[in-house]
């Protein structure tokens, strides 16, 4: 029985989750170990054909057939407007918003909106999601936003956040987006605090999963020999997403870095001033300006 299993069955009985990029990896175990404990899991996936297989998948493998697929593309923000406003129109509080849909590639390409992609996908359109996603949490009275992170962050450039003046770097482009994820955690668990509503960032470590196909170079050789040796498998990825999600130990507990269960440092800032120019700058990309 792995960890995820071994967690108090039932446990989010009634409650609602969503998970975004469900359909494989980390993404498809956190849906299925939030919905072995009961709850009605959102799987929030580009490919409805793919994550309506899953679904099926899913319901077979835990037992619970109350789980739905609904479209969503993190990296368009006309996908992520769609997707906040159905569900807010169905009145159903959210429990549990599960960010864990991300990307990142050793090219530099733009989203549909015209954002360089991979903060496109791993800050702008999560960090929107959330804010939109905010009076559904609120509703539940007592909420958690689980944001999958990285322990490979830093560099961020609040000043060129999509690399117009650096020359691009894949890995320093998804390294800064996984800091401002971070710092964005922290943003939201102060203004939330005292509210009900929590939030955390996690590592899941070096996991198997679709993310490490864009890998090329020098770098698919170094992971080519850590994976086999050192890598996880997405259940072990997704075990502090679940526990994060679900335990009760946490309740209340917020503004908080975990990998493997334990709290972690993190030393990027969470003065008040940087974050608030962090989530400046994102609702200004996001609103166009």
């Amino acid at each position: 029985m792995t960890q995820n299993q071994a967690q108090t069955q039932n446990a989010l009985n009634g409650k609602t989750a969503i998970v975004t990029g469900a359909s494989s990896g980390i993404g498809r175990e956190t849906a299925l170990g939030l919905a072995r404990q009961g709850a009605r899991v959102v799987l929030a996936c580009r490919n409805p054909a793919k994550a309506e297989a899953v679904r099926a998948a899913l319901a077979a493998e835990s037992g619970n057939k109350d789980l739905e697929v609904q479209v969503l593309d993190v990296a368009s923000l006309a996908s992520v407007r769609a997707f906040a406003a159905a569900f807010l129109a169905s009145g159903r509080p959210l429990d549990v918003l599960v960010n864990n849909a991300g990307g990142w590639s050793m090219d530099r390409e733009t989203s549909t909106d015209g954002f360089e992609l991979i903060w496109a996908t791993n800050v702008l359109g999560p960090e929107l999601l959330t804010r939109l996603l905010l009076p559904a949490l609120k509703a539940a009275g007592k909420a958690r936003v689980v944001n999958v992170s990285s322990t490979v962050a830093g560099g961020l450039d609040l000043d060129d956040v999509e690399f117009k003046k650096r020359p691009f770097s894949g890995f320093s482009a998804y390294s800064q987006a996984k800091q401002a994820g971070r710092m964005l955690t922290w943003a939201l668990a102060r203004e939330l605090e005292g509210g009900g509503v929590t939030a955390n960032a996690l590592s899941p470590g070096l996991v198997k999963t679709e993310l490490n196909r864009a890998v090329r170079g020098p770098m698919k050789l170094m992971f080519a020999l850590m994976l086999p040796l050192m890598g996880k498998t997405p259940a072990q990825g997704a075990d502090t997403s679940v526990w994060l999600a679900s335990s009760p130990e946490l309740e209340g507990v917020s503004g908080r870095f975990y990998e493997k269960r334990k709290a972690i440092p993190c030393a990027f800032s969470k003065d008040a001033a940087a974050l608030e120019r962090l989530q400046r700058l994102c609702a200004g990309m996001a609103a166009g300006r």
